[in-house]
């Protein structure tokens, strides 16, 4: 038994495998500075995992993190990982030294990516304030969604082995 609540989240329409992720510009955050970048100018490199996640100093951000670090999802695969939380980019610059973090993150403190995706989670008694539900989207090149993981309980994390399988078919 977890030593935290666990609620279930309501059901949400978002974007599905087979379906066009929505392209957004963000400033995006590394370990020396950030700057603004599109979705779309990451998948013309190639495939992107974007890995949603709560707010950083929240403890499933720091575990999702942490096991992602572990993992080298980037090293193992030909991909480029790259997360997205409301978290400014000074809060990001922080948890990236912090925690070791080798892979950039997106701040969207206004939450409007995550409801493009359709996962946007309303924290209890926090009128007024969202963040999104924890969600794991495989993208390829043409931004189509080859795989998307959406968490339905908070909190909630990603089937890991089930998505490096998928990364292996990429």
């Amino acid at each position: 038994m977890p030593d935290f609540d666990v609620s279930p989240l309501p059901e949400t329409d978002h974007v599905e495998t087979g379906e066009q992720a929505p392209d957004f510009e963000r400033p995006l955050v590394n370990d020396e500075f950030w700057e603004d970048v599109a979705l779309s100018e990451l998948t013309d490199d190639g495939p992107v995992a974007l890995v949603f996640h709560s707010m950083d100093g929240a403890f499933p951000a720091t575990y999702v993190w942490s096991e992602l670090r572990d993992r080298d999802w980037a090293g193992e695969y030909d991909l480029q990982v790259v997360g997205l939380s409301i978290s400014t980019p000074y809060e990001h610059a922080d948890l990236i030294e912090d925690r070791g973090i080798d892979a950039p993150l997106f701040s969207d403190p206004a939450n409007s990516v995550a409801e493009q995706f359709g996962i946007v989670n309303d924290l209890d008694g926090m009128a007024g304030v969202s963040e999104p539900r924890p969600a794991v989207y495989l993208i390829d090149e043409e931004r189509v969604v080859q795989y998307a993981w959406v968490a339905e309980e908070w909190p909630e994390f990603p089937p890991y082995d089930e998505i490096e399988e998928e990364l292996s078919a990429l």
